[in-house]
C-alpha cells in the first residue's frame, strides 16, 4: 500500500487502516482505496497529504468519517454527534428513539404526529415501497425482529410465525400526511434499516460541506459517501469486494468523485441451516430471505439515500426488473452479481469502472 493510503472495507468486519489504527465492526462489501493526495489546495490549508479519522460504534455498526488534505479534525466531533442524535431518531431497538416510541404506541393510537426529519425519511421510504410495489417495505420490522441474523447461535424461526409475521407487513396500512403518520392496521411496525444510513450519511455530508470540508470520506458500516475528491482532484478509488471473500480481495475498482457507493448482498448478516444460507433481505411477502438468483447489488448515486434504497428494491426486484429499474433512473448506475458469478452493469456504470472486468474468477464459483 501507498504511504498515506487508506483501505476503508464494508465487510462483516470492517477493517480502517489509517496511520496505524485499525477499527472493527460494521457490514456490507464495498472498499475504498485512495492514491496519494499531492498538489491541491487541501482543507484547512495543510499539508496535502494528511488525513484524520474519527470512529464510533453508532447505528449498530461502526461508523468512520475521514477528512483529506488536514490533520485539523475538530469538526468531525460534530459529524458523530450529528449521527448519534439521528440513530435515536431512527433506531428501531433504541427504547429512547422516536421510532421505537412510534413502534410501541398504544394499540388504540390511529395517527402520531412525528418529527421532521422522521416525515422526511418515511417519505422517501414509502417512495420505494411504491416504486418497487412493496418488494421493498418499511413496514417489515415484524419480520425483522422475528429473524437473528447477529446472535451467537442461529436457528430458522418456526414457520407458522413467519406466517403470522408476514400478514402484518403491508405499507399500504401507513398513510403519512405533512408530520401525520395514520396507520390502518395495529399491527403496523416500522423498521428503517434498509434506508436510514443513506439518509444521515447525507446529512453528515451537508454538515461537513458546511464546517468547509472539500474532502472526505463518510462510512456507515458499508454505505461509503464520498466528499468531494482527493486534494489533488483525482477521483477516489472504491474496490468492489469479492463475494464470501476476505475483505481485501476486490473484483472491480470504480473511481467516483462526490457520489455514494452502497452494496447489499446475501453473504452480510446471515448464517447456514442444513446447508442452506439464510440472509438478511426478506422478502415481506413470504417472510423469508429473498432467494432470486442474486448475491450482491451495488449502486452508485448522488445522494446515499437512495443509493441505501435502491441497493435493497434492485435486489428485491431480481436481476432483470432490477437492473431495468436502475437503468431508468437518472443518475442512478449499478452493478449486480448473480448466483453464477456474473457480473451484469448498467450501461453508465462502465464509464466508472477502472479495471473493465465482467465475470469474477472461476475459482470463486
Amino acid at each position: 500500500m501507498k504511504r498515506n493510503s487508506i483501505l476503508i472495507s464494508a465487510a462483516a468486519a470492517l477493517l480502517v487502516f489509517l496511520a496505524g489504527m485499525s477499527v472493527i465492526g460494521g457490514q456490507g462489501r464495498t472498499s475504498l482505496l485512495n492514491s496519494e493526495g499531492s498538489q491541491a489546495e487541501p482543507f484547512g490549508g495543510s499539508d496535502p497529504e494528511a488525513s484524520v479519522s474519527r470512529a464510533a460504534f453508532l447505528l449498530n455498526t461502526f461508523v468512520t468519517v475521514t477528512l483529506y488534505g488536514t490533520d485539523d479534525g475538530s469538526i468531525l466531533d460534530d459529524s458523530l454527534a450529528l449521527c448519534k442524535e439521528y440513530e435515536n431518531i431512527f433506531s428501531r431497538t433504541l427504547k429512547t428513539s422516536e421510532l421505537y416510541r412510534i413502534n410501541h404506541r398504544d394499540p388504540e393510537v390511529t395517527a402520531m404526529t412525528v418529527s421532521d426529519e422522521m416525515a422526511r425519511l418515511l417519505k422517501k421510504g414509502l417512495e420505494y415501497c411504491e416504486l418497487s410495489d412493496g418488494a421493498f417495505d418499511i413496514t417489515v420490522e415484524p419480520l425483522s425482529s422475528l429473524w437473528d441474523f447477529t446472535g451467537e447461535t442461529h436457528s430458522v424461526p418456526e414457520a407458522a410465525k413467519i406466517k403470522e409475521a408476514a400478514e402484518k407487513v403491508d405499507y399500504q396500512n401507513l398513510s403519512l400526511s405533512g408530520n401525520t403518520l395514520t396507520f390502518l392496521s395495529p399491527d403496523t411496525s416500522i423498521d428503517l434499516g434498509a434506508i436510514a444510513k443513506g439518509y444521515i450519511a447525507d446529512r453528515m455530508k451537508e454538515q461537513l460541506l458546511e464546517a468547509g470540508a472539500k474532502s472526505a470520506i463518510i462510512n456507515l458500516g458499508g454505505n461509503v459517501l464520498c466528499v468531494g475528491s482527493l486534494p489533488d482532484g483525482a477521483p477516489f478509488r472504491i474496490g468492489l469486494q469479492m463475494p464470501f471473500a476476505d475483505y481485501e480481495e476486490t473484483f472491480e475498482t470504480l473511481g467516483i468523485s462526490d457520489l455514494s457507493v452502497v452494496t447489499s448482498g446475501v453473504y452480510e448478516r446471515s448464517f447456514t441451516v442444513d446447508g442452506t444460507l439464510y440472509h438478511h433481505i426478506l422478502n415481506p411477502k413470504t417472510g423469508y430471505p429473498y432467494d432470486n438468483g442474486l448475491i450482491a447489488v451495488t449502486i452508485l448515486s448522488g445522494e446515499s439515500v437512495d443509493g441505501d434504497g435502491l441497493s435493497t428494491t434492485c435486489f428485491s426486484l431480481g436481476l432483470e426488473e432490477g437492473l431495468k429499474l436502475a437503468e431508468s433512473l437518472e443518475g442512478v448506475e449499478a452493478c449486480f452479481i448473480d448466483s453464477d458469478y456474473r457480473v451484469h452493469y448498467t450501461s453508465g456504470m462502465k464509464s466508472y469502472l477502472l479495471s473493465q472486468d465482467t465475470r469474477l474468477p472461476e475459482a470463486r464459483k
